[in-house]
């Protein structure tokens, strides 16, 4: 039995280590001789990378925050320098933005074999871990930023949430908002699920309702505090930027404006993005309440989806965000099939969208993304809809996890 354990474990990692080699090839392809001709939309192999290179002076080592302003949470950047400074220790003076994409890449492709080992750890059933193991966003998203790190943090809050661990998981989610904002999604799940804990008195589930909320805040404040003191302008400018961003094509908001349904302005997207999110999320929680009462932290999934559904900014590699969960918590994986086409659907509108207004080709438009948003969008809207009102997969209450 153990060896055909080990075995199946093989295959598995076999299969993420060719996903991620075509991860890799899929963003390096187009970096001998730098961008031209606008391939790094046709082609789809932009990175955030290669314009930090020198942008935000990663060439140049500059430390984030302190010397140079970045538009990222503060774990994000330190990574971005750490990264930064692995390229310059590697490669001397042939560093560059390809060795410097080179060096994220790996980062990410060890993050993706670490949340393999968790999922696996956890007792995930083999047919789910393949889908992680041979997954397209993954083809499309290891070397395109740097979201992986707060993936891997927000999958860890939500296996160490699934073995009641409540307050290690808030923990792992404040380190995740410290990386990118989306894990706090999971965090009044965590609350919750404290507070209305069966089997323990009232004073009980308060103090552990209140241990999980200094989890949460005492991670990301270990992490934001000391940049934000010697800092704190250059600290503010990811919340300041995210503020005042007037939105992406293919966020719902813009989808509206642009078929000509609904034009808002930047600060309209900001109140009617956080008005739908509130109310929407209520309704979930509220939905799911009696199905999932034991187990809140199902419904990470569906809040997250609807977050990415109303919120303003819908980049492409978003949807890396969301494609481990539904992995996870999916109730069936049909839909999961369909997300990642629509997704990579999404991805090659947009970017061709870039390559229009170079006068490049492939060329998409607005519309064009529009009609990959809202394909998308439907899709999502079923996962939520499964999400709320099914029995969750078998694994999650097989226990234990595996040895």
């Amino acid at each position: 039995m153990r060896w055909k354990l080990d075995r199946q474990l093989r295959a598995l990692l076999i299969a993420l280590a060719i996903t991620s080699l075509l991860g890799f090839g899929f963003k390096q392809h187009c970096m001998p001789g730098g961008w031209t001709q606008s391939e790094q939309y046709t082609t789809g192999c932009y990175s955030d990378a290669v314009p930090f290179w020198t942008t935000r002076e990663v060439d140049k080592g500059k430390i984030p925050y302190l010397q140079t302003p970045i538009e990222y949470p503060v774990l994000t950047g330190t990574a971005i320098w750490i990264e930064g400074a692995a390229t310059h220790l590697l490669f001397g003076r042939w560093a560059n933005d390809a060795k410097f994409l080179g060096v994220v890449t790996a980062v990410n492709i060890a993050l993706a074999f670490l949340v393999l080992g968790m999922l696996w750890r956890a007792g995930l059933d083999r047919r789910r871990l393949w889908w992680w193991a041979a997954s397209p966003p993954l083809i499309l998203y290891l070397g395109h930023n740097w979201d992986m790190i707060a993936v891997t943090l927000a999958v860890a809050a939500t296996l160490l949430a699934r073995e009641n661990r409540l307050v290690r998981a808030a923990a792992a989610a404040g380190l995740g908002v410290a990386a990118k904002l989306f894990p706090i999604v999971l965090l009044p799940l965590l609350g919750l699920s404290a507070l209305f804990e069966t089997g323990k008195s009232g004073f009980e589930r308060v103090r552990r309702a209140a241990l999980v909320t200094l989890a949460a805040i005492g991670a990301w404040a270990v992490v934001n505090l000391p940049v934000a003191l010697l800092a704190p302008d250059n600290w503010a400018q990811f919340y300041l930027f995210s503020q005042s961003r007037s939105g992406t094509a293919a966020a719902s908001w813009d989808v509206l404006g642009n078929l000509g349904v609904l034009a808002l302005g930047t600060p309209e997207k900001n109140l009617y993005a956080t008005l739908a999110f509130a109310i929407g999320g209520a309704a979930i929680v509220a939905l799911g309440w009696r199905r999932h009462r034991a187990r809140l932290w199902l419904l990470f999934t569906p809040l997250l989806a609807w977050f990415l559904l109303t919120n303003k900014v819908y980049s492409p590699q978003f949807d890396l965000w969301l494609w481990p969960l539904l992995v996870i918590t999916a109730p069936r994986l049909w839909p999961v099939a369909l997300f990642a086409v629509t997704s990579v659907w999404a991805y090659f509108a947009e970017f061709w969208f870039f390559a229009a207004m170079d006068g490049a080709w492939p060329a998409a438009s607005t519309t064009d993304i529009a009609c990959a948003a809202i394909v998308r969008a439907i899709v999502m809207l079923w996962i939520i809809a499964d999400c709320v009102f099914r029995q969750p997969p078998e694994w999650v209450g097989r226990w234990p996890v595996r040895d």
